[in-house]
């Protein structure tokens, strides 16, 4: 954060070998051991960019090619900031904004991963690409995230939107989402409207846009 208020141009991104100050959403700690990704890149809004919330998504689809290639299993996207190899999460995102700057957050699951979470979890080297490092994984993602930002940029939401359904949970998954103000609903996936919210269908057939809040493939 102290980095881009200091004026680093976009297209910079800062990799930490090991973290001892490591968190994710909603102040959450994040366990940070040697030989995983943990990289940090800038944006700096422009007038005319689509809404900044919606950089999640462009994280979302550099992070799922950056991973599918390398894991045995499938990956797929999960609103609003992970990445999940056969159901088990691989990798996150947090985003972060200071004034006109988005401070996007990615962290990688290369060597290691947690054993003590309450949700399955896994790594690359779980998944078969035990020779993958960090510094290398991190010059693909931000040429990969690059791709993105520009489509984001240049075409709008619409195609980062349609490439994330593409390759996120489908349709008709059930899950359930905790809400800030602790309400929990409980529905299937529907789709992501125009502006990138969460649209649950409900057991009644309504549909409830979600915000923001932690959600649980069931």
């Amino acid at each position: 954060m102290a980095w881009a208020e200091q004026g680093v141009p976009e297209g910079s991104w800062l990799r930490a070998g090991r973290q001892t100050g490591g968190r994710g959403r909603m102040g959450r700690s994040w366990e940070s051991p040697s030989g995983n990704l943990y990289g940090s890149t800038v944006v700096r809004l422009r007038d005319g960019d689509p809404p900044p919330h919606t950089l999640a998504l462009v994280a979302a689809n550099a992070v799922h090619a950056l991973v599918a290639p390398l894991a045995e299993g499938q990956a797929r996207i999960k609103w609003p900031n992970d990445v999940l190899v056969d159901g088990a999460k691989i990798a996150g995102i947090l985003l972060e904004r200071v004034g006109d700057t988005v401070v996007v957050g990615i962290g990688v699951n290369v060597k290691d991963h947690p054993r003590d979470l309450d949700r399955p979890v896994t790594s690359l080297a779980v998944q078969g690409a035990g020779e993958a490092e960090a510094g290398a994984l991190l010059e693909r993602l931000a040429a990969l995230f690059a791709h993105w930002l520009a489509i984001w940029r240049a075409q709008g939401l619409e195609p980062v939107r349609t490439h994330w359904l593409l390759n996120a949970h489908p349709a008709g998954a059930s899950m359930r989402v905790n809400q800030p103000d602790g309400q929990v609903l409980e529905g299937r996936f529907e789709t992501l409207d125009r502006d990138g919210m969460l649209i649950l269908r409900l057991a009644n057939g309504d549909m409830h846009a979600i915000h923001a809040g932690d959600i649980l493939l069931i």
